[in-house]
């Protein structure tokens, strides 16, 4: 087997040095365990199990029994009715166990397998992923035997595959590490890398790495079909048609059931549109010169291994499409240029370069040396051999090494990011279980009541007794509720699609209304991406700028016109906005020929060798010739050029600390001459010497306007009761100055530094007149009288120190951010109970745009759509077609919430009282609906309200949210709708929750009663019903955010007090009329299971019914300040019009041949009064409470405080521990 130096003895570990060496302790103390706490980044927990035999599972052998007695105790002592009701109840639960195991994977691990101590004895393992990383998974546990060398014994590898990475145990460590790559080796080993020499070595590295391939199983129809419908809800649902089918409604039942299959297959179809998307990412299988045993082969890029020596170049395909890079790969020999916007999403192409010229004792970094690695699915635009390198390619690529191959590359990392990092949200939140819950607690004591009232009358069939329990539970549990959720979710998904923002995960709109922190990458998203060039500073003792290029002195123009990585790509010049924006500040020009001349005339600058801008140096260099004499130029961050500098000016930290705190990004100039020598030394010159010795040149000036609605959307996001955070890879003081023009930061800055002793930190204000020591329980009293900001290297201390809980989640500013610190300031706030945005824009913030409860990715600037109109307002079918039209974007592609409305509205108008009847009288309605749901199902978007897949290659495929602006004003439409959906969803709930109690009482104490109602009457109750939950759905937000907050969850005081008052009120309201009606009615027996008749108590019902119908949407209706109002919401307000039309026209008795099809009899003068004046009563009750419930109970910022203090406090004892 292939061995790499240091590699195999580090197995590079999730855990820090000390994590490790506690672990081993416990693991040495405990040499057999069940389960190993890794606490990685990926894995947190790995637990052992050993599949059970099939006969001794717990979903078979205890049911085997029950059958058993069932035959042998129930059959015999019973009549064959009360035998099979019991049977039906032994199976149904039998389904529910095995449903169970599919729901639940801990549950599925207590039925289906045993834990076992020793690692030897397992064959599989759950997998706890880490927090915030998506779901536990069950996966097989592999051993296998490796060849061993000559002398020794074959070693056994034992490990599991998880999320496309592999885990191999480690006797040593006792844990699981990740399989190593070689890809932080010293730099003299790559260079005296030769490749793979034996094909043996070959063969031993293709069985440990595999093949350099994206392999995930694209998932068949059948398949997504089959998840769906294990859904709880859809499952559920079945249950329900079922009932329905032996309460003899074959038909209605039937074509449900079509309905339901009909509308999960289009959403099957639309992931699987989603996941091929998904599968079209592969690596390109190019032919590549590859050096093996000793000699040039050519071979396809999916073949290739880590440490395999490959030439490389620009290769082009039929079409002229540059093809990607195969692999992660570092360069030896030669340099080229890289368009990386698959990866970062920035246009710029980067320049890479050898490592020929680093010190060989060096160890690489692939992020830190990216000028070195060519990265997996990047760009070639242009290559240069190298011809001076001791291997020789044969068709002038340059030379590199692979590092790393298949999902393990920066590719790779990025498609795992997008497939598993966070849980998908869909509709069956916890919340819609507990609901359910709650209405069952309900449905229980109803169904409870009938069935001991049914006991107590010998006569009454068991069987129909058994499906009246049953269908009260089904009615309490609205069937409907996942419909009634998409309805909402698709309405705001339209709308947000009608703005430009495309949303993947449609579920997590309702989130957007509860985030109470909104974070923000500040270059490309708060400003623009174009810098300006300013003018030079620090060349005397002035603070003021020298803007006149005439009067800039002539080294100062040639540092800023040579000392850059610009390059001609195709004839076009291409780089660092910055570094144009100089060149065309004091106008110059640049040639191909890597020459620099003023365009006034004058002296050309040729640039010899470049030493590229490393971000861990935070300087670049060049050494140019000047007609005959050489110089070194260089440039960087102040703070760096001044330890380097011969003659440091007294005024250099004052001068470029002012034009810092003024957002202004700074960059230091500065040169040397050097001695007479040729232009093979000059390029052989070491970076160290290079950049030694200097001359102070000035400081080159750029500013990176803030984008003009910035501030003003930020303004509205503060006012609205959200906390604002920004995040950037910026300097401190630029992003402290840039957070106070955008309402950021609004109380005096400090930032948080090393002091004079660099083991001692301190808080300093920008302008260092106060100094205040930094100590991590001070932090929260603190952030009381200022805004805080801390930078990347201050986070690395945190989370030394563990200090992370108590200190992130007080700061308003993180500098100097690198991307996975971003990802961890995400996790911090979900820790503490926050409910996140994060808004950014390039691949550097996908950890952070994934982790985040809305991620929203900016992508390709283009002007955002006119504020003259509301974004609530429907723009015309143009317009709606001009926004979605974008390259990256595959408008024709449906996302499958389409539907989901037709279906819902179809399916509420046939079920839209579930209180009373189960099915329509009129099968041509039923046909109608059928042909047009048919119709919409098969259009597939084609009338432009579906939201369309958004392409890879862009940040916002690990984005739940993409907007196609140039500006943050998306965040609030996102923000706007979110609350909309919420509060429709809340008020869905109430509704829901209040007729369903109803129906608990109507189908118990009142069906023994014998009040019924007919089937025309069910009807006419269900068109409203459907109409009320269609319209109340379409209301549009307000343009504004208002600074009151809706009510995040649906368990507060309020909901509960609101529910409990109004259902008071309308019970009181139910029994007293029914009791006035008996008064008129003769004394007569009805029997509970007999069949329906027109009577006055049946009448008084059914119109008491309506009155309460109307009044339940009429008074839970959200309107101001998150929705239109009824009386602006049009369709809702003539519904609700009509609706109190109706029950005055057949209450009144005005059209008597209505009310005989309606099978309603005449009411007595004073009870129709009555009835009239009870009603108005009732309505004016339910609103007071109401009004008055909400004014008592108004939506507030979430308390996370305490919950930070709690969960610091356990981390600290554990630490204790």
């Amino acid at each position: 087997m292939i061995h790499f130096p240091g590699v195999a003895d580090s197995k590079f570990s999730f855990l820090p040095t000390q994590e490790i060496t506690k672990n081993w302790n416990i693991s040495s103390r405990r040499s057999e365990m069940s389960r190993f706490y890794m606490g990685g980044k990926v894995v947190d927990s790995v637990d052992f199990l050993r599949k059970r035999h099939w006969a001794w599972r717990l979903d078979l052998w205890p049911f085997a029994i029950m059958y058993g007695a069932w035959l042998a105790a129930i059959v015999p002592r019973s009549d064959a009715v009360d035998a099979f009701v019991v049977l039906g109840g032994l199976v149904a639960l039998h389904i529910l166990i095995f449903l169970f195991t599919v729901w639940s994977v801990d549950f599925k691990c207590f039925v289906q397998y045993s834990k076992v101590n020793d690692i030897h004895h397992a064959d599989t393992c759950k997998v706890t992923p880490a927090k915030f990383s998506g779901s536990k998974e069950i996966v097989p546990l592999h051993f296998r035997k490796l060849a061993g060398s000559s002398n020794s014994v074959d070693v056994e590898e034992i490990y599991f595959d998880f999320r496309k990475q592999r885990f191999i145990y480690s006797k040593e460590k006792n844990t699981f590490c990740k399989l190593p790559y070689p890809s932080k080796e010293k730099i003299g080993y790559y260079l005296k890398n030769t490749g793979y020499g034996t094909d043996t070595k070959v063969f031993a590295a293709t069985e440990k790495w595999g093949r350099n391939v994206f392999e995930y199983p694209q998932p068949t129809f059948s398949k997504l079909l089959k998840e769906q419908i294990m859904e709880p809800f859809f499952v559920f649902q079945v249950f329900c048609v079922g009932l329905w089918c032996l309460d003899e409604y074959w038909y209605y039942s039937l074509f449900t059931l079509f309905m339901l299959f009909m509308f999960e297959s289009t959403m099957a179809k639309s992931r699987l549109k989603t996941l091929s998307e998904l599968r079209r990412v592969k690596v390109d299988s190019r032919t590549l010169m590859v050096y093996r045993c000793g000699k040039w082969v050519k071979m396809s890029g999916t073949e290739l291994l880590p440490g395999d020596v490959v030439s490389i170049g620009r290769s082009t395909d039929q079409s002229g499409e540059n093809k990607s890079v195969p692999a992660d790969m570092l360069i030896l020999a030669g340099s080229a240029i890289v368009n990386e916007a698959i990866l970062t999403d920035e246009s710029t192409p980067q320049w890479k370069v050898s490592v020929m010229g680093r010190g060989i004792e060096e160890i690489l970094s692939p992020r830190r040396d990216k000028a070195n690695v060519l990265f997996g699915g990047t760009k070639i635009l242009q290559h240069t051999p190298d011809k001076t390198f001791h291997m020789k390619t044969p068709d002038g690529g340059c030379i590199a090494v692979v590092l790393r191959t298949g999902f393990e590359t920066s590719q790779g990392k990025l498609m795992r990011t997008i497939l598993f990092s966070t849980e998908r949200v869909t509709a069956n939140s916890w919340e819609s279980g507990l609901f359910i819950l709650f209405l069952v607690v309900f449905a229980l004591i109803a169904s409870g009541y009938v069935l001991k009232k049914g006991l107590e009358d010998p006569t009454r069939s068991k069987y129909k007794l058994f499906l009246s329990c049953s269908l009260i539970i089904t009615s309490v549990i609205p069937p409907e509720l996942p419909m009634e959720l998409s309805i909402a979710v698709n309405t705001s998904l339209i709308a947000l699609a009608r703005c430009g923002i495309y949303c993947t995960e449609p579920f997590r709109i309702p989130f957007a209304g509860k985030v109470d922190i909104c974070c923000f990458d500040k270059t490309g998203t708060l400003t623009s991406d174009d810098m300006e060039f300013s003018g030079v500073g620090g060349l005397t003792d002035s603070e003021d700028l020298e803007t006149d290029i005439s009067k800039l002195p002539l080294r100062t123009l040639e540092i800023l016109a040579s000392c850059h990585a610009l390059v001609f790509v195709d004839n076009k010049l291409v780089g660092d906005p910055l570094e144009k924006a100089a060149l065309k500040g004091i106008d110059w020009s640049y040639k191909s020929d890597e020459k620099s001349m003023p365009k006034k005339g004058g002296n050309a600058v040729q640039i010899v060798p470049r030493h590229h801008f490393a971000s861990h140096l935070k300087r670049m260099a060049v050494v140019v010739r000047v007609q005959e004499q050489f110089f070194s130029f260089v440039k960087g961050a102040p703070e760096t050029i001044q330890e380097r500098l011969v003659d440091m000016p007294a005024f250099y930290v004052k001068i470029y600390k002012k034009h810092t705190r003024q957002g202004s990004r700074v960059l230091a100039l500065a040169y040397k001459s050097l001695p007479e020598m040729t232009v093979s030394e000059a390029r052989s010159l070491e970076r160290d010497v290079v950049e030694s010795g200097l001359t102070f040149a000035g400081f080159a000036v750029f500013n990176c306007p803030i984008r003009g609605d910035s501030a003003t959307i930020l303004s509205e996001l503060k006012g609205s009761s959200h906390d604002l955070v920004m995040i950037t890879g910026d300097q401190a003081l630029t992003a402290c100055h840039v957070a106070g023009q955008v309402n950021i930061i609004s109380k005096p800055a400090l930032i948080l530094g090393s002091g004079k002793n660099s083991e001692e930190y301190q808080w300093l204000s920008p302008d260092e007149t106060d100094i205040i020591k930094y100590s991590e329980n001070e932090v929260e009293a603190l952030s009381e009288s200022y805004d805080l900001c801390i930078g990347g290297d201050c986070i690395e201390m945190l989370q030394q120190t563990s200090g992370i809980l108590k200190v992130i989640p007080y700061v308003k500013v993180f500098a100097r951010v690198a991307p996975e610190q971003k990802e961890l300031i995400m996790t911090t706030f979900k820790s503490v109970g926050r409910v996140t945005l994060m808004c950014g824009d390039g691949t550097n913030d996908v950890g952070a745009l994934k982790q985040a409860h809305i991620g929203v990715a900016l992508l390709n600037a283009i002007p955002p759509a006119q504020k003259e109109k509301s974004s609530s307002e429907a723009p015309s079918k143009n317009d709606t077609a001009k926004s979605g039209k974008s390259k990256k974007l595959n408008s024709a592609v449906e996302n499958g919430e389409g539907p989901s409305k037709s279906r819902a509205v179809s399916r509420l108008g046939s079920t839209g009282n579930q209180a009373f009847k189960r099915h329509l009288t009129a099968a041509e309605m039923q046909r109608e609906k059928l042909k047009k749901l048919m119709n919409e199902l098969n259009e597939e978007g084609a009338d432009g309200r579906s939201a369309p897949i958004v392409k890879l290659g862009d940040a916002s495929m690990a984005s739940p949210f993409t907007a196609k602006h140039a500006s943050v004003a998306p965040t609030t439409d996102v923000i706007r709708q979110g609350r909309s959906t919420l509060v429709t969803t809340l008020q869905m709930f109430k509704i829901l929750g209040l007729n369903c109690l109803a129906t608990a009482y109507v189908l118990s104490v009142m069906n023994l009663d014998g009040v019924k109602l007919g089937d025309i009457q069910a009807t006419i109750s269900g068109v409203f019903t459907a109409a009320f939950f269609l319209f109340i759905s379409h209301a549009r937000p307000l343009p504004t955010l208002s600074a009151e907050r809706p009510h995040p969850n649906i368990f507060c005081s309020y909901v509960f007090l609101s529910l409990l008052g109004q259902f008071s009120v309308h019970l009181f309201f139910l029994i007293s009329s029914v009791k006035e009606a008996e008064r008129y009615m003769p004394d007569e027996c009805i029997e509970p299971d007999s069949d329906f008749h027109p009577n006055l108590v049946n009448t008084v019902s059914y119109m008491v019914g309506m009155m309460l119908q109307v009044a339940t949407f009429a008074v839970n209706y959200m309107g101001h300040p998150f929705n239109q109002s009824i009386l602006e919401n049009k369709p809702f307000l003539y519904a609700l019009l009509a609706a109190v039309g109706f029950f005055t026209v057949i209450t009144s008795d005005l059209f008597r041949d209505l009310n005989d099809w309606l099978k309603l009899v005449p009411l007595p003068r004073a009870l129709r009064d009555k009835l009239m004046i009870w009603a108005w009563l009732m309505f004016l009750c339910c609103y007071t409470w109401e009004r008055f419930l909400r004014w008592a109970f108004p939506g507030k910022m979430p308390a996370w405080r305490k919950r930070q203090q709690r969960v610091a406090g356990t981390i600290e004892k554990k630490k204790s521990l």
